[in-house]
């Protein structure tokens, strides 16, 4: 981004961010606000005005001060999430519309719905929200246009609407200028691309990027914070349309304050820099979710807001799609047909041939012609005899007629697609993203995107575009800190793709800690034993985690996650018809956790538990020890973790 916009943006946000002064107050909204304060043409002073959404607990508000600057602060149960924060969108012609305006119109509502998700966390969704909108008109230009702010239970969230509607209008965007202003003490976790996750305060991001990115202190989506007062917070995105994704980043001399920037470039720089976007209006922007936990663990059971946020489900049919455990094979004929095999006697539903089965990715445009060594069409026909779907992976650059490999893919009999080095972050890439998934949807193709890609809730509007990556997963074998970061943060956002791995020496953690993450994570597409062979587990006897794998689904019917403590510990247990599969993780350090059992049924279960044994001399090393029990809902578990590790637990009733 060029020195000098950069500049004049952060001048007008720290100027936003300085007026902020009025106090949140009311869910009635007083009288209209005039035209203009003292100094205006007018020489009538604004009228103050605001008003509150509410819901169990949670408030937004939306204010407008004496100057006729926009404001919003949210706070859960009287305490403050987001402080007193600008509201603003910069035009291309330099309009700021949120700097001197006046309400025109006021509406507001309370909405209630539960909706059924083809997979997910749970099996019905609730949808509770109180909604106000305000109608604003810019003083100096006339434009039109509004704000809506909803809180729900679980969290609060606003967008910005352009309201004019003159025939082929539209509106050129370059700056959003809302900011997140946190209390005193607030850290916030950031990372970005898929670097590991920094604990820092939101004045401190660490400047990142290079020549051909988007360069300063900024940070990816979502990104949590931890209150001084036991709170924690995540800010998301849903619904991004036709929209550059969002980053955040610290503001010069508002330690405490973060502002929205929207990208210029894709994550990792490649394709044309977009200063611009420009929509047709009306036009709704993405929502800007602040999911909010009274807890740790109440959070990561927040996380449907991003999904509540997004449009509906628009497959008219998509009984087609089926969530699933997958195995990646060996570039052969015959690792393929053994990855089927493999498959079947592992209760996973697709094997996956990865990059490099139509030639080298980066120099091979062409993905419609399997390398010599692979007989595709006998793997596809075995694998679719024995009940199990094939995925194929596609780098970006074969994607040059999505439309017609798609179609082929369906015709071959594939099920699924895997797309490489897809890097959003432009409008036009955000456009290209969504096009994609609905290609694949046409052609009844299931769809994962890899690299720097982010979630915005579209999970629910386009469900065959089951998981994404956009997360430091087993590619680069993080830290056990790291992954007991990712249920709070990444994960909240929506499905990711870690790719675990189990029994690997490079792993920095105990297997017991691998096997948990199929039911800690959210991952409805879950990629096991990356990096290995089915011959690596011919005697199961030397694997006792295998069962586990074997058995735990990847969709629920409910989640519940019984503890956590952001990059130290999270335990979660989901239900998936009458079992429940129960996951717990820790960071580097060895940790007992004491887990009620309220959340099971009448009766009596047995429990069996696949948990660390005596640690050996690196994690992975740590065997993972098998016993069982009879618990009743009235029962605990004591959940003993070694460094690094977990414990893995199915409740089945007797």
């Amino acid at each position: 981004m060029r020195a000098s916009g950069e500049r004049a943006r952060r001048d007008v946000l720290k100027g936003a961010a300085a007026g902020a002064g009025l106090a949140a107050a009311g869910i009635v909204t007083t009288r209209p606000a005039y035209a203009a304060d003292a100094d205006s043409p007018q020489g009538r002073p604004h009228r103050p005005e605001s008003v509150t959404a509410r819901m169990g607990g949670t408030s937004v508000t939306l204010s407008v001060s004496t100057h006729g600057t926009l404001h919003w602060s949210a706070r859960r149960d009287g305490r403050t999430v987001i402080g007193t924060s600008a509201l603003g969108v910069r035009l291309g012609d330099g309009t700021v519309l949120g700097s001197d305006v006046r309400v025109t119109g006021r509406r507001h509502r309370t909405h209630r719905s539960t909706w059924t998700p083809v997979y997910g966390r749970n099996a019905t969704v609730t949808d509770h929200y109180q909604e106000h909108r305000w109608d604003l008109k810019d003083r100096a230009t006339g434009i039109r246009f509004g704000v809506q702010v909803r809180a729900y239970r679980t969290g609060v969230a606003l967008r910005y609407l352009l309201l004019d509607t003159e025939a082929a209008s539209t509106a050129t965007i370059t700056d959003e200028l809302t900011t997140f202003v946190f209390p005193d003490g607030t850290t916030v976790y950031s990372a970005r691309d898929e670097n590991a996750y920094e604990p820092v305060a939101p004045g401190s991001i660490p400047v990142t990027g290079t020549a051909t990115t988007d360069n300063g202190p900024l940070t990816d989506l979502p990104l949590t914070a931890t209150l001084p007062d036991g709170l924690i917070a995540c800010v998301c995105e849903s619904s991004r349309v036709d929209y550059p994704r969002l980053m955040l980043g610290s503001v010069d001399g508002e330690p405490n304050t973060l502002s929205a920037f929207l990208m210029e470039h894709t994550a990792r720089g490649t394709g044309p820099v977009e200063t611009a976007s420009t929509v047709t209006t009306p036009f709704a922007t993405p929502w800007r979710a602040v999911v909010i936990g009274a807890g740790h663990a109440e959070l990561v059971d927040n996380a449907e807001l991003v999904l509540n946020l997004a449009p509906p489900n628009a497959l008219p049919d998509p009984s087609w799609i089926k969530p699933g455990k997958v195995f990646r094979c060996e570039l052969t004929t015959a690792a393929g047909l053994a990855g089927v095999d493999f498959a079947v006697a592992r209760g996973l539903e697709y094997i996956e041939y990865d990059a490099g089965w139509y030639g080298p990715e980066f120099t091979t445009p062409d993905a419609t012609k399997p390398i010599a060594a692979i007989d595709l069409p006998s793997v596809i026909s075995y694998a679719t005899s024995q009940g199990i779907g094939v995925f194929l992976y596609v780098n970006r650059l074969a994607l040059t007629d999505a439309d017609s490999l798609f179609g082929l893919y369906k015709s071959w009999g594939v099920q699924g697609i895997k797309l490489g080095f897809i890097n959003d972050g432009t409008q036009s890439m955000t456009n290209q993203i969504i096009d994609w998934a609905k290609t694949a949807a046409k052609y009844q193709l299931l769809i994962d995107m890899h690299d720097d890609v982010r979630p915005f809730g579209y999970e629910r509007t386009l469900p065959n575009w089951i998981s994404l990556e956009g997360v430091r997963g087993n590619e680069q074998f993080p830290t056990a800190t790291h992954n007991v970061t990712l249920p709070f943060a990444r994960n909240i956002g929506g499905p990711m793709d870690y790719t675990i791995c189990y029994g690997q020496s490079r792993d920095k953690t105990t297997n017991a800690h691998q096997m948990a993450m199929a039911a800690v994570y959210y991952q409805p597409l879950n990629f096991l034993f990356w990096y290995d062979k089915p011959s690596k587990y011919a005697n199961p006897a030397n694997w006792p985690g295998l069962p586990w794998f074997n058995a735990v689904p990847t969709t629920w019917d409910e989640s519940r996650t019984l503890a956590g403590s952001i990059g130290e510990y999270v335990a979660v247990a989901r239900r998936s018809g009458s079992v429940w599969y129960l996951g717990a993780m820790t960071d580097e350090s060895s940790r007992t956790l004491t887990l009620p059992l309220s959340f099971l049924g009448r009766g009596t279960y047995t429990a069996t538990v696949y948990a660390d044994g005596t640690p050996g001399a690196s994690p992975y090393q740590t065997p993972v020890v098998v016993g069982t029990r009879s618990v009743t809902r009235a029962d605990s578990l004591d959940v003993a973790m070694a460094p690094a590790g977990g414990q893995a637990v199915v409740l089945r009733p007797i």
